[in-house]
């Protein structure tokens, strides 16, 4: 059984960590400063997530032209997340398979760090995370 049961659990789970981030007064500034647009696009359950070059976070589909867009599964998503799945396994396996730029998808890995720390409790608030 996946993850997330619904597309709407994941956006409630994967929207709060993203929102978190954007409103963190570093991690925030600094992608709004790298000017990029990602779509994750995610299977099982299938839904988009934006984040825009404001450092909005758009849970479906949105009318914008992604600079990275990111495909995996929500399964992929809640392990990367967790740090069960790294990027360079995950790239290499395709589990994650990413278009665009890749020297600015390396620009962001040093904001990834407050992504990992936030996620366990994220996904513990929302049930999906035991312990």
């Amino acid at each position: 059984m996946a993850v997330f049961e619904s597309t709407e659990k994941m956006y409630e789970v994967l929207g709060s960590l993203f929102k978190k981030l954007m409103a963190d007064p570093e991690m925030g500034v600094k992608y709004r400063e790298s000017k990029i647009i990602i779509c994750f696009n995610i299977t099982e359950p299938a839904g988009q997530i934006w984040l825009t070059d404001q450092g909005e976070v758009i849970c479906g589909k949105a009318d914008l032209k992604a600079t990275i867009e990111m495909d995996l599964s929500g399964d992929s998503c809640h392990l990367f997340w967790l740090k069960e799945l790294s990027l360079p396994i995950a790239l290499a396996k395709r589990k994650i398979k990413a278009r665009g730029p890749m020297p600015k998808v390396l620009k962001l890995l040093p904001m990834l760090k407050p992504a990992y720390e936030a996620y366990p409790e994220i996904a513990k608030a929302h049930g999906i995370l035991k312990g």
